[in-house]
């Protein structure tokens, strides 16, 4: 990697270089001195195209911001086991386990668990999402940055599909996503954020937030944030970049999305975003620096140092 002295690094990838460029050694470090990664010394943010931020830019030019500060969706339910569901169900097929066998079975082979019988030990053929216990946490903190009648605390079973394609979600400048992400790099039309599965009288619905839908909504946000499993992935289109759920939500109109490359720790992840967040809403940064500074904090840190906890989140877009 060539030297630079820059306080921001701009990367448009292709092919192999869809990479984790914050983790990577600063070659400015002189010999003798500890290495440390790109992202001590600088921000590091990504475009999908060399045109994309001018058109950007463009579209962007002169938009009023949305009214409302935050919307958060995390927790969703997945099944009807679950102890938030008033009635838990003994049926041995779940949502997810009839679901599974839909467009997305592979994609979710890696969060989805075969479940042990209470009575009889024996393992069944039932398959349940795994809550993610941390992103209740998540939600809270950063719920309690904004003022309630400025954000929207959508969480249980109202972290639904119906509350992410109500227009009403046009309206708030922040909006964050916790829960889990399915990646189809094949028909990334199908890459989708898990949402409610059930509604609470335990009926089943559709909880997938597909890549597909999110092109067809109106959200004019300063930023989305897809804190979930490889959010950043999708289908290499040369001279494009990577299309999936990054691409649908700055076709919607967000001017920036904060995505995953990997599969992201529960716990760590809720304290990257609690720190992330901190620092826009109530230090003032902007986005882009928010998450260079979030990300630092977690690297300096004994328990989070490894950049598998805290590097798999990047910035797509609008730096400003």
């Amino acid at each position: 990697m060539p030297r630079s002295s820059g306080k921001r690094l701009v990367i448009v990838a292709d092919g192999a270089l869809h990479i984790p460029f914050a983790m990577l050694p600063d070659p400015t470090i002189g010999p003798g001195k500890p290495e440390q990664p790109l992202i001590v010394g600088r921000e590091v943010v990504s475009l999908p195209s060399a045109s994309a931020l001018a058109i950007q830019r463009a579209e962007l030019a002169g938009r009023p911001p949305a009214p409302k500060l935050l919307a958060v969706l995390a927790d969703p339910v997945f099944d009807r086991q679950d102890t938030r569901f008033a009635k838990p169900s003994a049926e041995p097929d779940s949502p997810a386990a009839q679901l599974i066998n839909g467009d997305n079975a592979r994609r979710l082979e890696h969060i989805a668990r075969p479940v042990k019988d209470s009575k009889s030990g024996v393992i069944t053929h039932r398959l349940v999402i795994p809550r993610l216990p941390y992103t209740r946490q998540e939600a809270d903190s950063l719920l309690a940055l904004a003022p309630k009648t400025e954000s929207l605390r959508a969480l249980d079973f109202s972290a639904n599909r119906a509350t992410a394609l109500n227009p009403e979600l046009s309206q708030y400048r922040y909006v964050h996503f916790a829960t889990h992400g399915i990646l189809n790099s094949e028909r990334p039309g199908l890459s989708a954020l898990v949402l409610s599965l059930i509604d609470e009288q335990g009926k089943q619905q559709d909880g997938f937030l597909r890549a597909n839908d999110i092109y067809n909504l109106k959200l004019p946000a300063e930023l989305v944030v897809l804190s979930a499993c490889q959010t950043g992935l999708g289908k290499e289109v040369r001279g494009e970049g990577l299309v999936g759920l990054t691409r649908g939500f700055m076709y919607a109109g967000a001017a920036r999305v904060v995505v995953s490359l990997w599969s992201v720790n529960d716990r760590a992840t809720a304290d990257l975003m609690a720190a992330f967040y901190q620092k826009m809403l109530r230090q003032g940064e902007r986005p882009a620096a928010a998450l260079r500074a979030a990300q630092v904090e977690m690297w300096k840190q004994k328990q989070w140092h490894s950049p598998f906890y805290w590097a798999a989140f990047t910035l797509q877009g609008e730096w400003r």
